[in-house]
């Protein structure tokens, strides 16, 4: 658009330069000089209109998204590992380096199912997650089997504050990370409900896990996983633009001792909201990004 503006004054401020005949007879005279300043302008003010929006749109969309991890500390975080009080951070498990949040085990004998998690500081209802992980290293001493190379993103969960000292997980429906192994087809973005039920195909689902049909990921690569969160209506999973699970109604499983215990303090079994919180499962594992974009509800 510059361009075309100084073009247009160029041509005002002097008439064309001629060196031969067949420049001369080539001229511009003044008058068709003004016409094509005239249009010159014209298209830089369509330009402008047009591609003016769009930018500022595209500026107001970015700025929808908040990240729940700064890349500095775990300020927004409270942490919560079996078989230690609330905000113990035991063998300095979550930590920040190289402004990514590290799940490590260099200071575990072994890990003996000191199963952790890391919750953000505020519930959501409405939104989208989109996390960056990568798994790296190898899995701490005496890690459980399945947990090799396993993660997650514990949504529509319960506080911290109401897990119990020696309680496994919360009560949330997982987004279940897996890393692959080198060589077999592994999923990524499963469904697993510790304490929980969802509704799929229009019948409630009882199955602790479920795999999705996302693509395998192998060795260290980062990964991006994005969640749809609405309410009770919907939740989808998604790598790549493309939804790889999806479900609805998610609800306590009254099955659950400490589920039915929640649903009665609720008066309701159905989840609408609750916490996010991040998994240490034995294996270590990077996370790069944890945005979030509210939703209208």
């Amino acid at each position: 658009m510059a361009f075309l503006q100084v073009l247009a004054y160029r041509l005002a401020e002097r008439p064309w330069q001629v060196h031969n005949k067949a420049s001369i007879q080539n001229d511009l005279t003044p008058h068709k000089r003004k016409i094509m300043i005239r249009i010159l302008l014209s298209f830089t003010l369509v330009f402008a209109t047009f591609t003016a929006p769009s930018f500022a749109a595209e500026k107001k969309v970015d700025e929808k998204w908040i990240s729940l991890f700064n890349g500095k500390d775990l300020s927004d975080w409270t942490i919560k590992i079996k078989g230690y009080p609330l905000g113990e951070n035991f063998g300095d498990t979550f930590r920040v380096e190289d402004g990514l949040m590290k799940v490590r085990y260099d200071q575990y004998d072994k890990f003996d199912r000191k199963f952790g998690h890391i919750f953000y500081k505020k519930p959501y209802s409405h939104y989208v997650l989109r996390v960056e992980y990568r798994f790296v290293g190898d899995q701490a001493p005496e890690g459980e089997g399945w947990a090799l190379r396993n993660s997650g993103a514990m949504l529509h969960g319960e506080a911290p504050e109401t897990m119990g000292v020696d309680q496994d997980f919360p009560v949330s429906v997982e987004v279940q990370f897996l890393g692959g192994n080198g060589k077999d087809k592994r999923t990524t973005a499963n469904l697993c409900t510790p304490g929980t039920n969802v509704v799929m195909d229009g019948k409630l689902f009882k199955p602790h896990c479920t795999t999705s049909k996302s693509p395998t990921f192998h060795g260290d690569q980062w990964v991006t996983v994005e969640i749809e969160v609405r309410g009770n209506e919907v939740m989808k999973h998604i790598i790549n633009g493309e939804t790889v699970l999806e479900y609805t109604q998610p609800q306590l499983d009254e099955r659950d001792a400490h589920a039915k215990e929640l649903a009665e303090k609720a008066g309701d079994i159905m989840l609408s909201g609750g916490t996010i919180s991040l998994q240490s499962e034995s294996h270590p594992i990077d996370f790069r990004k944890v945005e979030l974009k509210v939703l209208e509800e």
